[in-house]
């Protein structure tokens, strides 16, 4: 589909969503409504998103300059208006997800944990920086074998490469200690790599109806190197969204200064992602090969 298209079944889907969730109440109870219904600021931020347009100024700028016959109201509201409106929909992006989870096509006893750095400033600047003080802390980079200060940010992803959960923890937290908040009221199997390997929350996990699966904790003492391959294999998809969190969608620019907004800057990747999964899964392709979802 063109872009154009792309937009307007985005904002159909969004809508449609917001309807359902609100049919029995509205959303304000009180005061004006806004020039943007809600539907249209979240149509802009999830497909603002899917085009590398991160920065809350980029994306109002684009699409006031090129779909104000899309969205009328961007010829009026000015740039302070809508991302606050944005902003403060958080939870109602957050309740959007989750129903459109609830309709797209996935495995939900199949599932991936692991984590990404999230770093929040240069290393050489991080003993002055005043962003997230307090907050943020020191973590070890295993793909850049380095030390970064930040956060880490956990994914569940669900067969066969859904977003269905995430976390937001200082760098130093373990990634076992998140793995009870992301598998919460869930069964089934969960993959893990080396970091996953305790027998001890495995027993645990295993009490609430779900296997946790983890190569050994070290390569080269690793007693069953043929397991652990063959846990390894389907585990890699959760590193092609990695991939595509950081690379198309930005998810490491961090240019927020508060930890409230720097989740709501997530869940709107989140819902951008699972989206762009649900459009390309209805057209018969890869879900996960967004490169197919638009022709340019």
């Amino acid at each position: 589909m063109d872009l154009d298209t792309h937009i307007i079944t985005a904002f159909c889907r969004i809508d449609d969503v917001l309807k359902r969730l609100f049919q029995e109440q509205r959303l304000r109870q009180s005061g004006p409504e806004p020039l943007l219904s809600d539907a249209e600021v979240l149509t802009m931020e999830a497909v603002g998103d899917f085009l590398g347009l991160s920065q809350d100024i980029a994306l109002y700028r684009y699409f006031r300059q090129h779909y104000r016959h899309f969205f009328p109201g961007m010829a009026r509201v000015c740039r302070t208006t809508f991302v606050r409106q944005a902003a403060n929909l958080w939870r109602v992006k957050e309740q959007v997800w989750q129903m459109l989870l609830s309709s797209i096509r996935h495995d939900p006893g199949f599932a991936i944990v692991d984590s990404f750095p999230l770093p929040v400033c240069r290393f050489a600047r991080a003993y002055r920086c005043q962003r997230f003080r307090g907050e943020a802390a020191f973590g070890w980079d295993d793909v850049a074998r380095q030390t970064f200060y930040g956060f880490r940010v956990h994914l569940r992803l669900c067969w066969p490469g859904l977003i269905t959960g995430f976390s937001i923890t200082p760098a130093n937290v373990h990634d076992l200690a998140v793995v009870p908040e992301l598998t919460e009221g869930t069964r089934g199997v969960l993959l893990g790599d080396r970091n996953y390997w305790s027998p001890l929350l495995t027993e645990e996990l295993s009490g609430r109806g779900l296997t946790l699966l983890a190569p050994f904790k070290s390569k080269k003492k690793d007693p069953w190197p043929q397991r652990s391959y063959q846990i390894s294999q389907p585990r890699y998809r959760i590193e092609t969204v990695f991939s595509q969190l950081v690379e198309r969608f930005q998810a490491r620019r961090v240019q927020v200064k508060d930890t409230w907004h720097l989740h709501a800057r997530l869940l709107r990747k989140a819902l951008s992602h699972t989206l762009a999964f649900a459009l390309n899964q209805e057209q018969g392709n890869p879900p996960l090969q967004f490169s197919k979802l638009l022709a340019w």
